[in-house]
């Protein structure tokens, strides 16, 4: 087989189990669905750390947030550490980028006043970008204006009209279903793909779709495609009658949280903490009057104004969805399906209203569980692998598929073998992941007094029977996932449990201990010169 043509598309901000192929009961993704049933559907998939720029280097580079230290929005990503644009380069291929990928410079390899030290906004190193896309939405706006939209800024175009009595807007906004982002990119995409025909070399394109990021607004048909209503799903904070599905994951519509927003904040600290700093203005752009820049935090919603942004972030998705559909139909349109790998994945999980918050972070797996298909030319159709699997994978994976080495030791593994069917011994029986919480200690001086920056690092292993936190500074949790799959009772401190919490923290100590940095560990200076100790 020819060397393939390689797509590797992230959605931000896509929950995994927002997806019909897993069973959701009331998202519509018939494109997706479809590329499930040509593709191999990673059930478990997990990112290994939130916010963006932290969970976007753990995939890029395919180490724990532990390895890369990206911890926070702003956080440099080490110039020495390869990456999968890089190992691209290295296999013959040229990396292009339609999007964003959130990526810091490293500041030692940079003049002191490079205007790069301002942004966390640059691009990965060793990527070509076609068309970039940042959080300005600078690039779409003019493109919307050249269409004959009078609009300035993003907030202008995403700000929709206002529907009287309601906290939150489902009206369109002043865009149509092919004029948004992700429209856009696609078009800069469809563009590019036609330079492509006739080309003997291979490409390898990142198209990095900001939805369903909010802010929550989409235009029809896909603001109406879901009902907003509580009459239609309910808010089931308080009952009992919630599906989960084998590994613990919600599949019904209705919210996994305390009875109130009192009651979740006195749940631990650390669930007050996060409730705390989840603000309004990230999510939407407009108040109660339609002025910009809303104030408040998210804990004061109601549940029928999150009943209403969650319908919309579904409507989000189905358009995604739409846009993928699109791209896959050219693709076997200019005769490219069949020789390329094409990945579907997100960056990180949504929490849209679990627990009282919006958004990502802390260590609900809602915010970490997130969407993979892989199809290549020549692996599985209509698979689905149950196994817990990790962003940290997706670099290693291609780099089989490249043919190539890192330059540093990795925390992921190839996903291949799962790919194309074969039996994989040993694999990992947990998820994993991190959250750097030093941004919300920044504003907290009882936080300041008592945890030093370094401290500010949460660990989960969660398995299909327990989930288990450990948290510097805060007492541990642990959720029994058989009887409370919501996490809703922490049972750390019950005696029944104290024998399992010990597990896990050994267990957690040990994934630590075996993830430590290898890249020169194993080399020893002799005589001969050095060598690689077994």
């Amino acid at each position: 087989m020819s060397r393939p043509n390689i797509i590797l598309i992230t959605a931000d901000q896509w929950r995994g189990d927002c997806l019909g192929a897993v069973g959701h009961p009331t998202i519509r993704t018939p494109n997706l669905d479809a590329l499930a049933a040509d593709s191999v559907l990673f059930r478990n998939h997990y990112c290994t750390t939130a916010p963006c720029s932290p969970a976007r280097a753990s995939l890029y580079t395919g180490l724990y947030q532990m390895n890369h230290r990206v911890v926070q929005n702003g956080a440099p990503l080490a110039d020495g550490l390869d990456t999968l644009a890089k190992a691209g380069r290295r296999a013959g291929y040229r990396p292009t980028l339609f999007g964003y990928t959130d990526t810091a410079l490293d500041p030692r390899v940079l003049a002191p006043d490079d205007p790069a030290l301002t942004t966390y906004e640059n691009v990965l190193p060793g990527m070509d970008v076609r068309q970039l896309l940042l959080e300005d939405d600078k690039a779409w706006v003019s493109w919307l204006k050249k269409r004959g939209h009078d609009i300035e800024t993003r907030f202008d175009a995403h700000t929709p009209p206002m529907e009287p009595g309601e906290r939150v807007s489902m009206l369109p906004p002043c865009y149509g279903a092919d004029e948004t982002p992700t429209a856009f990119l696609l078009e800069k995409m469809e563009d590019w793909l036609d330079e492509q025909q006739g080309e003997d070399a291979p490409f390898f394109a990142h198209l990095s779709f900001i939805r369903p990021h909010p802010p929550f607004v989409v235009p029809e048909p896909y603001n109406s495609m879901y009902d907003g209503s509580l009459d239609s799903e309910g808010d089931d904070s308080e009952g009992d009658d919630l599906e989960v599905d084998g590994a613990g994951h919600n599949s019904t519509p209705g919210f996994a949280r305390h009875a109130s927003p009192t009651a979740e904040a006195a749940s631990h600290p650390f669930a007050e903490l996060m409730m705390a700093h989840n603000r309004l203005s990230s999510f939407l752009t407009y108040d109660e009057e339609g002025n910009p820049n809303p104030d408040g935090l998210v804990r004061d919603l109601s549940a029928h104004d999150v009943s209403r942004i969650r319908a919309l972030y579904y409507g989000m998705i189905s358009e995604v969805d739409a846009a993928i559909g699109r791209l896959i139909a050219s693709l076997k349109a200019r005769g490219l399906w069949e020789n390329t790998v094409f990945i579907f994945t997100s960056d990180h999980a949504e929490m849209m209203g679990d627990h009282w918050q919006l958004g990502k972070g802390g260590f609900h797996a809602q915010s970490y569980h997130i969407p993979l298909m892989i199809r290549t030319p020549d692996g599985g159709r209509g698979e689905t692998v149950s196994a817990f699997t990790s962003s940290a994978d997706i670099f290693p994976t291609l780099l089989e598929i490249f043919g190539e080495e890192a330059t540093n030791a990795l925390d992921g593994t190839s996903l291949m073998e799962h790919v194309c069917g074969n039996p994989v011994s040993g694999w990992r029986d947990a998820a994993f992941y991190e959250f750097d919480f030093r941004a919300q200690r920044s504003t907290r001086a009882d936080l300041k007094a008592r945890l030093r920056q370094e401290e500010c690092s949460l660990a989960v292993l969660r398995d299909e029977t327990f989930h288990y936190v450990h948290i510097p500074g805060f007492a541990a949790l642990l959720f029994d996932l058989q009887k409370d799959p919501r996490c809703l009772v922490n049972v750390a401190e019950e005696e029944a449990y104290l024998r399992t919490r010990l597990i896990y923290a050994e267990k957690l100590l040990d994934l630590r201990a075996r993830h430590m940095d290898e890249t020169l560990a194993r080399y020893v200076m002799t005589p001969d010169g050095a060598i690689i100790t077994d």
